[in-house]
C-alpha cells in the first residue's frame, strides 16, 4: 500500500460544496444507536480505507476513509470491501478502493464521498448549488449505488425550478437513471387527454369574457397559449377539436361577438357625446384587439362561420360608427391625439375585416351572391381611404408602430377582394371595376387582376356559351 501523504488530503478552497462538508460540525456522523466513535472523512487516525480517485489522464488523488461508512452508504464500496470480492485476498487490496472516472466528474465524486458523512435526515438543500450541480451529485451517486444521497438528490430536483438548458440536461440523463430518479420527470410527462380539453376549455371561456383592464395581461396570455395549444410546428398540436370543443368554442364566441355588436349600437346612439372622453372607444379597441385573436382560433379549428355571418350583419354599424366617430375627432380640440387614437382604432376593424374577407374570398366560408356584394360594397371604400391615412404616417413616430399594419396584411386584403369580386356574376363586377377605374384612390385596392379576368370572360362568353351550347345540342340528339 502507498504512504500516504498529508498532500492527499484534500482540501477544495474553491469548490463551495466540499468546503461546506469539510469545515462543517455536521460532518459527524452517529451511526444509528450503536456507540461508536465518531468518524470524520480525512481523518488519518481513524481511517482504515484510502479511496484512490483516478482519471485516465493521470490524475491520483487519495481520500481517508472509513470502511464502515463506506460499506453503510454505497453498494459498490460494499461490494469492494466484500470478502466475496475477487482480489479480497490480495494484500492491501481492502484498504485502498480506486475509482476511476473522467476528469469533470473529479469534484462529483469528491462531494459523495464526504456526504456520506452528513446525515441525510437533516435539510441539506443548501448543499446541492443548483440544478446542475445536483444532477452531477446525483449521476455519481447512482454509479456508486447510494440510496440515501438518491433520495436526497431526487426530492430537491423534482421540487426546484429549472431553466430549459438545465431541463434538456435532465432530460438527457435521468431515463437512463432507472426507476428511482422518475419523480424528478413527473413534471414533463404527458398529460391525460382529458384535463387538456378541461384546461382548454377554460382557457377559452376566460380568454373571451369580459374582464376588466388591470386583467388584460391575464387575458392576452390565456390567449397565446389557447393558440400555441392548436398551432402545429414541430411537434403535434396538443389539442384536437371534436364537436363537443368546437360547440364550446361556438358558444364562447357568439357570446363575445353579441357583447361586440351591443356596444355598437349603444355607441351609435351615444354619438352626441364624447366617446373617447367616455371611455368607450378604448373598450371598442378591446373588443377588436379580442376578436382578431378569436379569428385566429376559428380558424384553425375550421369554424369561421359563425363569426363571418355576425361580422357581416354589423359591418355596417361598425362603419358607420368608425367614420362618426373620426369625423367628431377631426374637431379642433384635442385633434392630434383623437385622430391617432381613431387611426388606431379603424387598424384594428382592418385587421379583423381582412380575416373575415380572407375566409369568404378564399371559400372557406360560403355565402350567398348577395351577402359576399355587400361586404364588398361595405368595406372595400373604408380600406381604400384608410390606406393612405396609415401610409402617412411617420415611421419615426413613438405610436407609429401601433398605426403601420403589417405590408402582408394589405396584400392579403386585396387578394381576398379580387378572389371575391371575380366570384360575383359579371355585371357585379362590371359595376365594381367602373366605380374602381373613376375613383381616386385607384392604386389601393388595386384591381388589376380582376379587371383583365373580367375583360377576357366578357370576350369570349358568347363563344364558351355557344359552345356549350352546340354541345348540349348534340347530345339531345343522341
Amino acid at each position: 500500500m502507498h504512504t500516504l501523504q498529508p498532500k492527499h488530503f484534500l482540501l477544495f478552497p474553491d469548490f463551495s460544496v466540499q468546503n461546506a462538508l469539510y469545515y462543517s460540525p455536521a460532518l459527524l456522523l452517529f451511526q444509528g444507536n450503536e456507540t461508536r466513535t465518531l468518524s470524520r472523512i480525512g481523518d488519518r487516525s481513524t481511517s482504515d480505507v484510502v479511496v484512490r480517485l483516478r482519471t485516465q489522464d493521470g490524475r491520483d488523488d487519495w481520500l481517508y476513509c472509513h470502511s464502515h461508512v463506506l460499506i453503510e452508504k454505497s453498494k459498490y464500496f460494499a461490494d469492494r470491501l466484500s470478502e466475496n470480492w475477487p482480489t479480497c485476498q490480495i494484500l492491501d487490496s481492502r484498504n485502498c478502493v480506486e475509482v476511476y472516472f473522467q476528469e469533470s466528474d473529479f469534484d462529483y465524486h469528491v462531494t459523495v464521498l464526504r456526504l456520506f458523512y452528513v446525515s441525510m435526515d437533516a435539510s441539506v438543500t443548501d448543499m446541492w448549488h443548483g440544478v446542475k450541480n445536483a444532477l452531477g451529485i446525483l449521476r455519481i451517486a447512482v454509479k456508486l449505488g447510494c440510496p440515501q444521497i438518491i433520495a436526497a438528490c431526487v426530492d430537491y430536483l423534482e421540487a426546484v425550478p429549472w431553466e430549459e438548458a438545465e431541463e434538456e440536461e435532465i432530460l438527457r440523463t435521468i431515463p437512463v437513471m432507472g426507476s428511482q430518479t422518475e419523480p424528478i420527470l413527473a413534471r414533463l410527462q404527458p398529460v391525460n387527454p382529458t384535463a387538456i380539453v378541461r384546461i382548454f376549455l377554460s382557457a377559452i371561456r376566460f380568454a373571451t369574457s369580459s374582464l376588466p383592464p388591470h386583467m388584460n395581461d391575464l387575458k392576452t396570455s390565456a390567449q397565446e397559449q389557447l393558440l400555441y395549444m392548436l398551432t402545429e410546428d414541430d411537434d403535434a398540436p396538443l389539442l384536437t377539436a371534436d364537436d363537443e370543443i368546437k360547440f364550446e368554442v361556438r358558444e364562447c364566441v357568439n357570446g363575445l361577438l353579441a357583447r361586440f355588436k351591443n356596444l355598437v349600437e349603444s355607441l351609435l346612439c351615444e354619438l352626441k357625446e364624447s366617446v373617447s372622453e367616455a371611455g368607450k372607444l378604448q373598450s371598442f379597441q378591446s373588443y377588436l384587439t379580442d376578436l382578431s385573436w378569436t379569428c385566429q382560433i376559428l380558424t384553425k379549428m375550421e369554424i369561421m362561420r359563425d363569426f363571418v355571418n355576425s361580422w357581416m350583419d354589423a359591418s355596417e354599424n361598425i362603419v358607420k360608427f368608425v367614420e362618426q366617430t373620426s369625423s367628431k375627432a377631426e374637431m379642433p380640440v384635442e385633434q392630434t391625439s383623437q385622430n391617432a387614437e381613431m387611426l388606431e382604432t379603424k387598424s384594428k376593424v382592418i385587421e379583423v375585416t381582412a380575416k373575415v374577407l380572407e375566409a369568404i374570398g378564399y371559400g372557406n366560408v360560403i355565402l350567398p351572391t348577395a351577402k359576399r356584394l355587400h361586404m364588398v360594397k361595405v368595406w372595400l371604400p373604408f380600406v381604400r381611404v384608410l390606406k393612405p391615412l396609415v401610409d402617412s404616417v411617420p415611421t419615426d413616430g413613438e405610436e407609429a408602430w401601433a398605426l403601420r399594419l403589417d405590408g402582408e396584411l394589405w396584400q392579403s386584403l386585396e387578394s381576398a377582394f379580387v378572389s371575391i369580386i371575380l366570384a360575383l356574376p359579371s355585371m357585379d363586377q362590371a359595376d365594381i371595376l367602373t366605380e374602381w377605374l373613376g375613383n381616386e384612390h385607384v392604386r389601393y385596392p388595386d384591381l388589376t387582376e380582376a379587371f383583365e379576368v373580367w375583360c377576357y370572360r366578357s370576350k369570349v362568353a358568347r363563344r364558351r356559351l355557344a359552345l356549350i351550347g352546340s354541345i348540349h345540342g348534340m347530345a339531345n340528339t343522341l
